[in-house]
Formats: structure tokens, C-alpha cells, sequence
């Protein structure tokens, strides 16, 4: 991969919303050879003024209850009010090839091809928050960019995906009707880190079922405890093969977006997230430059074969491993 391009010019392109541009910038960072992580640094530095201003939508959900398809009639409607979407979507690797679908644009036909849409599919690549390391760099250049609605789609639901709430203003929650018990095998953390519930595929014989379970939701929800800003969650159903209730999930994300500015919260909550991603970013690093040390990987497989057999406990191994640095 070859970067030819200078900081003054990635701000340049960026700065005239230039696709092309964004792309190579997205995949400079999310490079791992040490010469692009410092351009990387340099650039994300640089356009700092030119973020904060989008409204950062993070979206989750089980397998089928149909996220792709969601975000694309989402989208679409977005654009129909004049907005710029971009839509970082985070598809799971194999962890045995570490491969990745990366499928996203064949599924969302029409905001693929729009010109007021940016669709990027990155691979997870391991990474257990349901979002990839560089998702939030990748963030800050779309807003650059002139974004100013940035969706993340996550890889499932799993309690370590609430990670996604760290680096986003809203959290939205996709949840299907009929599936047997409505409650049955939620998250309790994916449930108290959503700001908004939407149950999809709301249409045919399915309607009524969707309204049982936006009861069923709604009720839950007052068991959970209260959000710190005093924001209420609400629960909305929708079809986006007939684009019913879409404007009405909308309509709850502004109505949270205004709350949360009117009282200060999305200021606090974006200072806090800064301070998170620093350090998680710390963390990685520390973890990089421990591992770089001659030897220090054979010696932890070592430890490692030694507590499988029995021969140590993971207390007295990392004890051992503290010894070493």
C-alpha cells in the first residue's frame, strides 16, 4: 500500500468532500506499519477542527432482524432531508481465515450508489467491542469529510458490543417481533446502554406482533436503571421494506439530540470518550511495545502451555511476565 499523498493534501481533498480521498485516508489509518500509524496520527490531528459537528448514530442487533436493510431505508430518508450519510459498517472476520464478507454494499443498493452517501465496510478483525480499533479515527475523517449523520453498524449483539455506546451519541437497538418470548435472552448491558429500541419487519402479519413486543420492551425498560441525563428510551416499530415508522425513528433521535444538547450532556459525554479512547489506545500500545521485546512472545506461549498442563497458576505466570519487564 502506497500513501503518495501529504497532510496538506488529505485536508485538501477532505475539505472538498472528495470520496476518493476519504477512502485512502480510512485505509491509512487503519494501517498497521509504523510509518502510516504516525502519518495517520499527524492527519487525525490535523482535522480535528473540522469535526464535531455530525450526529454519531451507533446501530446493533441480532443476526436477521435486518440492520442492513434498516440503515439503507434510514439513510435514504436522511438524504431526503438534504443530510450527508456516511456508514462505517463493521463486518465479522473469520477467525480461522480472517476473511470478512464485507457484503454491506451489495445489501444496500440505493445508498451505495448515492451520491450524498459514503458506505465503508471494514473488517472486525477480532475486535470484541463490535467495532474496529480505527472506527472512531475513521469517524472524525467522514465528519471531515462533510458528513454530518455518521452510522455504525455493528457485528451482533454480545455484551462486549456495548463498547459501541463509547464512541457514539445514540445508541440504537434493533430488536424482531415473534421470535418466541419477547425478553428471552436480551442483554441486560445492551439493553441499559440503548438510547432508543426499534422492533423491524413491522408489516403483514407481523404487525401485531410488533406492538405486543413495544409493550412487552416498553415495560422492561422501566425495570432498568434511569439514564443519566434523564432521557426517557422509547420504543418504536417499523417496516423498511415499506418504509412505515422511519420518519418516527427519526423524529426520536432528534428529540434526543435536542434534549441532550439542551441540558449539556453530549458535550460531557464526547469529553468522556475522548478520555476512553485515549485510553484504550494507551493500553494497545503498552501492549505493543511489551510484545516487541526479544523473546518475551516465546516465553508467554511458555507460561501459557504451563498452565494448561497444570504446571502454574495464570496468578504466579503473571507475576513471572512482571518480572521479565
Amino acid at each position: 500500500m502506497r500513501h503518495k499523498l501529504h497532510i496538506p493534501d488529505y485536508i485538501a481533498g477532505l475539505k472538498q468532500g472528495s470520496i476518493a480521498t476519504l477512502s485512502r485516508a480510512i485505509t491509512l489509518i487503519e494501517s498497521t506499519r509504523a510509518e502510516h500509524q504516525q502519518l495517520a496520527a499527524e492527519l487525525i490531528d490535523a482535522i480535528l477542527p473540522l469535526t464535531g459537528n455530525a450526529v454519531r448514530i451507533g446501530i446493533t442487533g441480532v443476526p436477521g432482524v435486518g440492520k442492513s436493510t434498516f440503515i439503507e431505508s434510514f439513510g435514504m430518508h436522511l438524504i431526503g432531508k438534504g443530510k450527508k450519510v456516511a456508514v462505517l459498517a463493521i463486518d465479522p472476520s473469520s477467525s480461522i481465515s480472517k476473511g470478512s464478507i464485507l457484503g454491506d454494499k451489495t445489501r444496500m443498493e440505493q445508498l451505495s450508489v448515492h451520491p450524498s452517501a459514503f458506505i465503508r465496510p471494514s473488517a472486525a478483525s477480532g475486535s470484541l467491542g463490535g467495532v474496529t480499533y480505527k472506527t472512531r479515527e475513521a469517524t472524525l475523517l467522514c465528519e471531515a469529510a462533510g458528513f454530518d449523520t455518521i452510522i455504525i453498524e455493528t457485528v451482533g449483539v454480545g455484551q462486549s458490543e456495548t463498547e459501541v455506546s463509547h464512541i457514539t451519541d445514540f445508541f440504537l437497538l434493533l430488536m424482531l417481533a415473534g421470535a418466541g418470548d419477547e425478553l428471552q435472552g436480551i442483554k441486560r448491558g445492551i439493553m441499559e446502554m440503548a438510547d432508543g429500541l426499534v422492533i423491524t419487519k413491522a408489516d403483514g402479519q407481523n404487525i401485531d406482533k410488533a406492538k405486543m413486543a413495544r409493550g412487552e420492551y416498553a415495560r422492561a425498560l422501566h425495570f432498568l436503571p434511569p439514564h443519566p441525563s434523564g432521557w426517557i428510551p422509547e420504543v418504536k416499530i417499523c417496516s423498511s421494506y415499506e418504509h412505515s415508522g422511519i420518519a418516527e425513528v427519526d423524529a426520536m433521535i432528534e428529540k434526543y439530540i435536542q434534549h441532550q444538547t439542551a441540558n449539556h450532556y453530549l458535550v460531557q459525554k464526547r469529553k468522556e470518550q475522548n478520555l476512553f479512547a485515549f485510553q484504550r489506545l494507551l493500553n494497545e500500545q503498552l501492549r505493543q511495545v511489551l510484545f516487541s521485546r526479544p523473546g518475551l512472545k516465546e516465553q508467554i506461549l511458555q507460561l501459557e502451555q504451563d498452565i494448561s498442563a497444570g504446571h502454574t497458576s495464570p496468578y504466579s505466570a503473571v507475576r513471572k511476565v512482571s518480572g521479565l519487564i
